[in-house]
């Protein structure tokens, strides 16, 4: 597949204009707080959500706004959640009001999202007073403004566009993503925002995106907490030109530029986990079926045992088999091997589940490297393999959330 990385993000497709602003929410008054993506005419549009049961008012308006498959714009905020509020879900419509005043389109045709603080009640006026600023700032130019404004612990912003050919026709996905705590498989507390000028139908785009979700965003973990905010939006313009199929089936290469897209931002969530030091990503292979990978490279990841090792530069191989052991697949314990790799080489700590000799000082070198890779090889002839993402433990991850509401 021919695929390129070009500029852009979010208003990299045909079709995408964004902005992004400060309207009031933070504290810190030079921080953009409010997002608007804007697309020229209605899209083939699905959503995937977090599976917490307690879920934020944004993402129920969403969900109702999105049982037509059709979309028009986004309006996020950052700074407060609004979740668990008695008035969420009228503060949630009256954002989807406002921006649907202001770009003259329906109500309905508006997807809305909010990211911050759990259960304080989210200020409607800020947003109120600066909506026409927010759309008179809209350009092709403003997915900067649009992925720094959704940010919230993060301290970067994290975005990316691809161009890709499908059905004779260059067709491009954009995207952009907040997340650095409250990250853990099935939705974390992320958001997800992509734009494509691919035409597609709504069953291929849902299912497609739920497909390359669950080996993307849903196997990553920070720090084993799912958040009641979290959602992926994909919307489609279809203005590149290539033919649609009516079924489930996506454009060719679509789904592959998809999962690029979404596996990028996925990495790039985990590397700026709260008071992060390293990437971690933990690839399992020779897995006798697909849920035993994804659940030990998963148990992997989440294991604040081992995680606190990789900060401490400790190739304590002992919490990987751990994880591993009570991840709840069918594994063969006789069977596992692990290696550890980074920039500065490779080292295999263990074989046939048991521990091999190694020098202690070259595993550490190997472990100050900001991105490790840990290699659990299953064993088995079936070959199923999956890989999940996180970071280390750190004191500085303590530090930002024990004071993270005040």
């Amino acid at each position: 597949m021919n695929m390129t990385i070009i500029p852009g993000g979010i208003c990299a497709p045909v079709g995408f204009k964004a902005a992004g602003i400060q309207c009031g929410l933070r504290k810190n008054k030079s921080k953009k707080d409010l997002a608007l993506i804007y697309a020229d005419q209605p899209c083939v549009s699905a959503a995937v959500y977090t599976q917490n049961k307690v879920k934020a008012a944004p993402l129920l308006v969403t969900m109702q706004n999105l049982a037509d498959s059709q979309a028009r714009a986004v309006i996020v905020n950052s700074a407060n959640a609004n979740a668990c509020n008695k008035d969420g879900l009228q503060k949630a419509h009256m954002m989807c009001k406002l921006a649907a005043d202001a770009l003259s389109i329906p109500e309905s045709d508006v997807i809305v999202s909010s990211t911050g603080v759990i259960g304080q009640t989210l200020p409607i006026e800020p947003i109120a007073n600066h909506i026409d600023a927010l759309a008179a700032a809209l350009s092709h130019d403003g997915g900067g403004d649009a992925a720094e404004a959704i940010l919230t612990t993060d301290t970067v912003k994290k975005e990316i566009a691809v161009s890709f050919e499908t059905d004779g026709k260059i067709c491009k996905i954009g995207a952009m993503a907040k997340g650095s705590g409250m990250i853990h498989p099935n939705m974390a507390t992320l958001l997800c925002f992509v734009t494509t000028d691919a035409a597609i139908s709504p069953q291929a785009l849902s299912k497609t995106a739920r497909e390359v979700c669950d080996d993307t965003f849903n196997m990553v973990s920070v720090d084993g907490d799912t958040s009641t905010n979290d959602m992926m939006v994909v919307m489609a313009s279809g203005l590149c030109g290539n033919q649609a199929a009516e079924d489930d089936q996506p454009p060719d290469g679509f789904k592959q530029a998809l999962m690029f897209v979404c596996t990028h931002l996925a990495k790039e969530i985990a590397k700026d986990g709260e008071g992060a030091t390293k990437l971690l990503e933990c690839t399992v292979t020779s897995a006798g079926d697909i849920d035993t990978a994804r659940s030990a490279a998963k148990s992997v990841i989440s294991s604040s045992l081992f995680k606190s090792a990789m900060f401490g530069k400790d190739a304590n191989w002992g919490r990987i088999l751990c994880a591993v052991g009570y991840s709840g697949g069918e594994i063969d314990t006789d069977k596992i091997a692990v290696s550890l790799s980074s920039c500065n080489g490779e080292i295999e700590v263990c074989r046939n589940g048991t521990g091999l000799p190694f020098d202690e000082q070259r595993a550490a070198d190997i472990l100050s490297g900001d991105e490790i890779k840990i290699l659990i090889d299953l064993g088995e002839p079936q070959g199923y393999s999956a890989s999940a993402w996180g970071c280390d433990l750190t004191y500085d991850y303590v530090k930002i959330n024990g004071d993270y509401r005040t």
